[in-house]
Parts: C-alpha cells; structure tokens; sequence
C-alpha cells in the first residue's frame, strides 16, 4: 500500500447493507448528482435513455436520381 493512500476516515461496510438487499449502489459525481432530485428522477432518466438506446433510427436511402458526373481533367501549366 502506499503511503499516500489515507483511509484514517473511511467508514468499513458503508454500503454492506445496501449491497446485501440487492440494490445496486451508484455515485454520482457532484455535477451530475446536482441535475437530479432524487433516485426516483435518476430512475427516469435512465430509463428514457435505455428507451432510446433501444429505438432503431430509419435508415436512409440513398438518393439514387443524382448521377456522378465525369471527373473535370485539369490543364497543365508549363
């Protein structure tokens, strides 16, 4: 371990009892905690962007009525 490692305010099994009933703990950082209320707004949240994230996108086709023109040659200098 090293020395600059200081565990002298660690609190042993903070979150034991959580963890045991099956609850997954999560902390947020300071900017993200301060856009949510609460769990239950985090809840919501996450769940709308699981919804998404399962959505599929339309594909788009391609637009087949614009033709490629033929390269423009250029001149050489001499």
């Amino acid at each position: 371990m090293l020395p600059e490692y200081d565990f002298s305010k660690g609190v042993r099994g903070k979150h034991h009892q959580a963890y045991k009933a099956g609850t997954n703990v999560v902390l947020l950082d300071p900017d993200v905690a301060a856009a949510f209320a609460d769990s239950t707004a985090v809840n919501q949240a996450l769940r709308l962007l699981i919804k998404l994230a399962k959505q599929r996108l339309p594909t788009r086709r391609p637009n087949n009525r614009m033709q490629r023109t033929a390269p423009v040659k250029l001149k050489r200098r001499r």
